[in-house]
């Protein structure tokens, strides 16, 4: 936790600057690394003490949008939201316990796709209900074969 340390300062400099010294010339570079990681690893990561999740967020997207990938920020956030309720991959049965925790997945995800993408992610929502994937898939990063289909890289 950062103790409210996050907000203090130049905290989109300090983000950057922590994705740089660890290498990469984006934050997204550096998050793509870690496509399953949940934005709260990502922060913890980069500055346990001095950022925050969201900031991953807005940077990460601030990015996306500047290079026209916003659909694909969305599907990776999607991976990260499924990857943090559903680690075992998608339930074989989707009883009380798990389809709680698709709905979490789905309703973080929502929640967090930029208003340009909502509708959009509410039909691949619809469509993975409908037409469950395999017992056990679990996407491995924005590239999913299956997520492409659902969301393809066409920009809103």
């Amino acid at each position: 936790m950062t103790g409210g340390r996050s907000w203090e300062g130049n905290w989109k400099a300090r983000l950057y600057e922590r994705a740089r010294d660890r290498g990469y010339d984006s934050l997204t570079a550096f998050a793509e690394a870690r496509p399953t990681a949940s934005l709260v690893a990502l922060a913890e990561e980069l500055g346990p003490d001095d950022i925050a999740g969201v900031q991953v967020f807005s940077g990460m997207l601030a990015e996306a949008e500047r290079k026209n990938q916003v659909t694909r920020f969305v599907r990776g956030q999607l991976v990260r939201e499924l990857c943090a309720h559903l680690p075992n991959g998608w339930p074989a049965v989707l009883d009380n316990a798990n389809r709680f925790e698709v709905a979490h997945a789905f309703g973080a995800w929502i929640a967090l796709t930029p208003e340009t993408h909502k509708e959009r992610a509410r039909r691949v929502r619809t469509a993975l209900l409908a037409a469950p994937p395999t017992p056990g898939w679990r996407p491995l990063g924005p590239d999913d074969e299956l997520l492409l289909t659902l969301l393809p890289d066409e920009e809103v």
